[in-house]
């Protein structure tokens, strides 16, 4: 008897959905569930609710939940959440190692086939919305990154600000430039690596579509969300819960094991404002920008997670205003039912 088939005896009196999952892997074919959200938005409570439900294993689309350490800053779940459902992608990095979009669609392709070998329904759950799409569509066509190029380009942004590197980018390539914002130092950063390694704009870099996602793939994709009004309002109590859960010496911390050397980590929200007031004189004004800062690029953020999955063409919305999280799990392994 194969893996395979051992799989589906050890399922044949469990979850009609973990039955036809491994029916389905063994045909070939391969259904994953995507659950994408704004900050906030309840990814995690949906997400651990509907795998409970079919034997799910959750991979995690979040681009600093790989770092060891980062876990209040990053909504991570607990270890007792992790201990239910299996949680994969979280915590496999150390806060100085590197770690970028092509790693993690490798490293999440990997999950997919160990969970739907082992007759599991895998969930990747995030509002990353450029790792999702890596991982649906594949990774960026552009070259890989050169160290010493990065490294460069980081420094002239420390010195300089991020406002410089933006004008520089929409001097040489305005059409990509107006895609994204003086905030994505990120993106900035690695535009300008790609315009200077290959002497091309990145906006002429063919872009992945539809007919990119393999055909042995099923997507069921989700974009939950609330009404912004009330989005806002979470992510405000959501950032003042992670100042009182101790913020501020999660990041004291992570700067003694080497935060300042991953410059993605240390850009990161929350992360990035702490570190601001923990170098300034920590006046109570100090304390008040920061915490009004981080809270300001919180909104920011779930703004662009908004702006970016309106492109997505495979993604469905529920609004969670109007839904228990019972009723939005049904809707969503209806779905996946209906399709196996």
């Amino acid at each position: 008897m194969s893996s395979l088939d051992e799989e589906l005896e050890l399922v044949s009196g469990g979850d009609e959905l973990t039955k036809k999952a491994t029916v389905a892997l063994k045909s070939g074919k391969k259904r994953i569930i995507v659950i994408a959200g704004p900050t906030a938005s309840g990814k995690t409570a949906l997400s651990l609710n509907i795998c409970k439900e079919c034997f799910g294993e959750v991979i995690s689309a979040d681009s600093m939940q790989v770092f060891e350490g980062m876990d209040i800053g990053t909504a991570k779940v607990t270890l007792e959440e992790r201990m239910e459902v299996p949680h994969h992608l979280i915590d496999i990095r150390q806060i100085f190692e590197p770690f970028n979009v092509v790693k993690y669609h490798d490293e999440a392709k990997l999950a997919m086939n160990d969970i739907l070998t082992r007759g599991h329904v895998p969930l990747v759950v995030g509002g990353n919305g450029f790792y999702i799409h890596s991982l649906i569509y594949g990774p960026p066509k552009g070259p890989p990154s050169v160290p010493e190029l990065r490294a460069r380009l980081e420094a002239e942004m420390d010195k300089f600000g991020a406002e410089r590197l933006y004008e520089k980018l929409k001097s040489h390539d305005p059409k990509y430039a107006a895609t994204i914002t003086v905030q994505d130092r990120h993106k900035i950063i690695r535009s300008l690596e790609i315009i200077t390694l290959t002497g091309k704009k990145v906006s002429d870099i063919p872009k992945p579509s539809e007919k990119d996602v393999p055909k042995d793939i099923d997507f069921r994709c989700w974009f939950i969300f609330h009404p912004k009004e009330s989005l806002y309002s979470r992510i405000e109590k959501r950032c003042d819960q992670m100042i009182e859960q101790g913020l501020i010496n999660e990041v004291k911390q992570l700067m003694d094991n080497g935060l300042l050397q991953n410059s993605s980590a240390a850009a990161s929200i929350g992360y990035r404002q702490g570190i601001e007031f923990i170098n300034s004189k920590q006046t109570p004004e100090d304390w008040d920008h920061f915490v009004s800062s981080f809270k300001k690029a919180s909104k920011q953020y779930a703004k662009r997670q908004f702006t970016w999955f309106k492109r997505e063409p495979l993604f469905k919305w529920l609004d969670m205003s109007k839904l228990t999280i019972e009723q939005a799990s049904d809707i969503i392994l209806q779905d996946y039912e209906m399709i196996v």
